[in-house]
């Protein structure tokens, strides 16, 4: 089976299943969306959530994060992790988003990427949900997870991942499949212990061939 029938296969399940996906991460504005996904690296989206939510009572545009102490900022989002390293990230964010588009998040991968703390994943994120621009493919550790699974690629180099499935899921449907994967993979496809028999995509997916069903039927 190729990549692409493995795809047409997996696909039309989980669409079946996740239906119009949305983002899990809380925010009324596309600033409010930036600096949650900044925070949400290495961290849990519930987790964020209950820091923006707070955040989010005081922070309403990148005025506020700019002109706001580190200390105070550092306070905020101490249980994100990382937080000094992201306090100085979306302050300095927040301080260009002001200089450069006059307080407005920008539409293009090359602009986003311009800002502190926005790599390709946080970039993919904010063009599709707020946009629905399909640049590429956001991979984070679901969608790292589920990809090899799967059997779509043989990498733990995110970008490695989506330049390779790039290559054989079409166009439209860049932003449903992470989106699908990551909901998945906390539902059913769980890092420490998949539940490959109650699994809906097991009949396709390498892990569960070489892993489960081959140690079945030799038992």
């Amino acid at each position: 089976m190729t990549k692409r029938e493995r795809f047409n296969k997996v696909f039309p399940i989980l669409e079946q299943k996740f239906q119009k996906p949305i983002t899990a991460l809380n925010y009324e504005t596309p600033y409010q969306l930036l600096i949650a996904v900044i925070l949400s690296a290495q961290c849990t989206d519930v987790r964020v959530n209950i820091v923006t939510k707070e955040l989010f009572k005081i922070v309403k545009g990148p005025k506020d994060l700019a002109e706001m102490s580190l200390k105070e900022i550092e306070k905020h989002i101490r249980s994100t992790g990382f937080y000094k390293n992201k306090a100085k990230n979306i302050q300095m964010c927040s301080r260009q988003l002001l200089e450069k588009y006059n307080g407005e998040v920008p539409n293009t991968m090359e602009d986003l990427r311009g800002l502190a703390g926005v790599g390709r994943k946080t970039a993919n994120v904010v063009l599709g949900d707020i946009w629905n621009i399909r640049e590429g493919i956001v991979v984070d550790t679901h969608v790292k997870r589920l990809s090899n699974r799967i059997g779509f690629v043989t990498s733990d180099n995110p970008e490695i991942i989506e330049k390779e499935l790039m290559k054989f899921i079409p166009k439209k449907y860049w932003f449903e499949y992470s989106h699908y994967l990551i909901l998945h993979g906390r539902d059913k496809c769980i890092a420490r212990k998949p539940k490959c028999e109650v699994c809906e995509i097991k009949d396709y997916c390498k892990y569960y061939e070489t892993n489960i069903k081959k140690i079945k039927e030799k038992s």
